[in-house]
């Protein structure tokens, strides 16, 4: 069984074909998939609608089932997570782990079948063992904690640097916990949304605003005067982008992550960027190490999941579950057990 996007917001649940596995790959069984914000752009037919009809599906974990005989040193019944991004393996990007810049490189659930299907196969180089007595419910977060490994490190965030956090929802909560892990201080988070804002303080935010017109002044007021070192933008908005370089000191970094619309630009200050030497840098999915890292800071309790884990609905009912995210805005993420 697989759940099929078939048109913006229609998915039909099939019977599918289990997926080859060749000598280098691994057969998953999977068993929770939990549902991203890419999933939801895809289903509101703002990203990636040309590759209609597709599984969706990427923050996974599950079983081997079978294993070419080429995969690696697996075991049956063994419990995995896996790298979503398939590049070439050897190119100059993928040498370099910006595998999404290979020319070949293909997104398990966005440009390929993913995994809110019963089975999804996965080059064996990319599937990470895991405990098999770790919640799967936890495990299914290794890749969104993944893609806040990787931003922390394309941002170089150091301890003691100020960083605003633009939207507290499911990823901007694992944003805030991240820049919590390194030492970033203090954290002001903008979010409107009253359960998310309540979550964002949870998760260690210093300071949350909820009042657009109080934004800029509380920034200042929390650095000196200066404004932030470090401007997550973790929504996807062009205004959020365009209050992100506002918000920035003098020689501050824009860590951009939201993902806009295709054609979504904003005007650049080039002067300015260019006298106050201000950067900006892009990053979108966790890929190799950050994979790693992420398990291994789950596995030692460094984030608090109990927000992320308790809405689970059956692949069956994943029509309703997408349907009903908007109305759920007190649950961070959303889960389905296939």
């Amino acid at each position: 069984m697989a759940a099929v996007l078939v048109a913006p917001r229609r998915f039909e649940v099939r019977e599918l074909p289990i997926p080859a596995c060749g000598p280098d790959e691994v057969l998953i069984r999977v068993d929770r998939c939990g549902i991203c914000g890419t999933d939801i752009h895809m289903f509101n037919g703002h990203y990636a609608a040309e590759r209609l009809p597709i599984v969706p599906g990427h923050e996974f974990t599950g079983t081997i089932s079978r294993m070419g005989e080429r995969a690696g040193p697996f075991v049956l019944g063994q419990r995995v997570v896996a790298d979503i991004n398939i590049g070439c393996g050897g190119c100059y990007y993928c040498r370099r782990n910006e595998v999404l810049n290979c020319a070949r490189v293909r997104q398990v659930g966005i440009s390929r079948d993913g995994a809110f299907a019963q089975y999804v196969s996965i080059p064996g180089r990319l599937v990470i063992p895991a405990p098999d007595d770790a919640a799967p419910s936890m495990l299914a977060l290794t890749e969104p904690v993944a893609c806040v490994v990787r931003a922390a490190r394309k941002a170089d965030v150091r301890f003691g640097q100020s960083v605003v956090v633009l939207g507290a929802g499911p990823i901007g909560n694992l944003h805030i916990q991240m820049m919590r892990l390194v030492g970033a201080a203090p954290i002001i988070v903008v979010e409107l949304s009253p359960e998310r804002a309540r979550l964002a303080v949870q998760a260690g935010a210093d300071a949350v605003v909820s009042d657009p017109s109080q934004v800029k002044e509380t920034v200042l007021a929390m650095t000196g005067g200066r404004g932030a070192d470090i401007v997550i933008e973790s929504v996807g908005l062009p205004q959020l982008y365009a209050q992100a370089f506002d918000l920035i000191r003098p020689g501050g970094h824009v860590a951009a992550f939201g993902i806009t619309g295709p054609g979504d630009s904003i005007p650049l200050a080039l002067l300015d960027t260019v006298l106050k030497e201000n950067s900006v840098k892009g990053s979108v999915a966790g890929m190799g190490e950050d994979m790693h890292d992420a398990l291994t800071l789950l596995l030692h309790g460094r984030f608090d999941v109990a927000p992320f884990v308790n809405t689970i609905y059956e692949l069956a009912a994943i029509q309703e579950a997408f349907e009903t995210l908007k109305d759920r805005p007190g649950v961070l993420k959303t889960q389905i057990a296939i």
